[in-house]
């Protein structure tokens, strides 16, 4: 835990890895995933438009130097301090392509200067050793870490959402990757159908239980134009939404229960509104909805991990 926050936070955790800012430069190398191909299924997870979080520089017609490059520039009009870059390699499954394949990306993504690392973006049914071994390899020279989309730990909701894997298979992968000694991180999503908000909360333990490195939280929001939109919209009864309010009582109470030196990369989502299907919470930006959450863990006197045991 750090000082300044009353959980452990990602831009610390990044200043005492690296000695000061880094910023994320995200990708899109065209990968598909195997829920999408036919390998597990057809359509990809119910929730999922990934175009909803690209970037606009982030094209797979460009080259990946290309879209660092631009993405680069893109971020300089805003964060002046980062001087150093970690290329994220976000849209669907980023191991899902032959070994020599991924290799070539990788390392092209590691030639561009002021790059010092990746994230790669994944799912846990789309990594085995030989994947792994590369990631040590390049680890001797950047910062590797894995990201993996867990979104739930109930398997009832995984095969609501279509998700194609169980959390047994995100568990061992997770553990498969510590072992193997490469940061890990886990994506969750908080209001999927068919979860109360105990089920929820009660989840908290299973995460922490994980040898994870970092994780993501989203609130679910319903995209336009996914299967998920149309189940809403045929049975609205079926979803029960996060109000803004309700969130932050939920998120924070949540994080209490959350092992103490997990860090916390994100709270919450955050899209272009024309891309959602229901209306966004009052427009806020990821930045002051974080500065509400660390206030109301301060009025409380809440921090990270107090009711972890």
């Amino acid at each position: 835990m750090n000082s300044t926050k009353p959980y452990s936070s990602y831009s610390d955790y990044f200043k005492t890895l690296f000695g000061g800012r880094v910023q994320k430069i995200s990708v899109d190398a065209g990968f598909t995933c195997p829920n999408r191909d036919g390998t597990k299924g057809r359509g990809g997870c119910t929730f999922c438009d990934n175009d909803a979080f690209n970037p606009s520089y982030c094209q797979p017609l460009k080259s990946v130097t290309q879209q660092i490059q631009e993405g680069i520039i893109f971020h300089q009009r805003r964060y002046r301090r980062a001087k150093k870059y970690l290329v994220y390699f976000q849209a669907y499954s980023n191991t899902y392509k032959p070994l020599k394949q991924l290799k070539a990306l990788y390392e092209e993504a590691l030639a561009v200067p002021s790059v010092i690392g990746l994230v790669i973006g994944t799912r846990p049914d789309a990594v085995d050793e030989s994947i792994l071994d590369l990631l040590k390899q390049l680890q001797h020279n950047a910062y590797i870490m894995l990201e993996y989309g867990i979104e739930s730990v109930y398997d009832t909701t995984l095969q609501r959402v279509n998700r194609g894997h169980t959390f047994a298979e995100a568990c061992k992968a997770v553990e498969a990757t510590h072992q193997a000694g490469i940061p890990c991180g886990g994506h969750f999503i908080f209001g999927l159908p068919g979860e109360s908000r105990q089920m929820m909360l009660d989840a908290a333990r299973p995460i922490s239980d994980l040898p994870l490195t970092t994780v993501k939280f989203h609130q679910l929001q319903i995209f336009k134009n996914t299967a998920m939109a149309k189940e809403f919209l045929a049975k609205p009864e079926d979803f029960s939404l996060f109000k803004l309010e309700e969130y932050i009582e939920f998120i924070v109470e949540f994080t209490t229960r959350l092992r103490p030196n997990l860090i916390i990369e994100r709270f919450a989502g955050e899209v272009p509104p024309r891309f959602l299907l229901t209306p966004p919470w009052q427009n806020l930006r990821y930045d002051q909805l974080l500065s509400l959450i660390e206030k109301k863990m301060v009025e409380l006197g809440y921090y990270q991990g107090m009711r972890w045991k």
